[in-house]
């Protein structure tokens, strides 16, 4: 089962933007980041606590636009695969999700 999320001109690049998608009959918080133009998806969950992500609507990556940050203890994920390279969560990783790009519409698998 696919959902539309956005077209992707809607999330600039370097940027982020976040969704409450269901997902297995439960609301899910899920991200999109879009770098260097290509782009991921994730669930909206720190591995360490399981807060959000985002420090405002919309905001997933650190000010440098390289990483993606946690709000509550500042880890840091490679935008790519998720993986926490720096925080108390270091070595663990967010949890990727399929994104399919159908002629500029981004599409979540799920």
């Amino acid at each position: 089962m696919s959902r539309f999320l956005c077209r992707l001109e809607e999330v600039p690049d370097p940027g982020s933007r976040g969704f409450r998608v269901n997902i297995d009959d439960q609301e899910t918080g899920v991200f999109i980041i879009h770098q260097g133009g290509s782009v991921s998806a994730f669930r909206n969950s720190c591995p360490h606590t399981g807060v959000n992500l985002e420090w405002v609507p919309d905001q997933f990556l650190d000010s440098e636009n390289c990483h993606i940050q946690c709000s509550l203890h500042g880890a840091l994920f490679e935008v790519q695969t998720g993986l926490c390279i720096r925080g108390p969560c270091a070595g663990q990783s967010l949890q990727g999700l399929k994104l399919e790009n159908r002629d500029g519409e981004l599409w979540l698998c799920v």
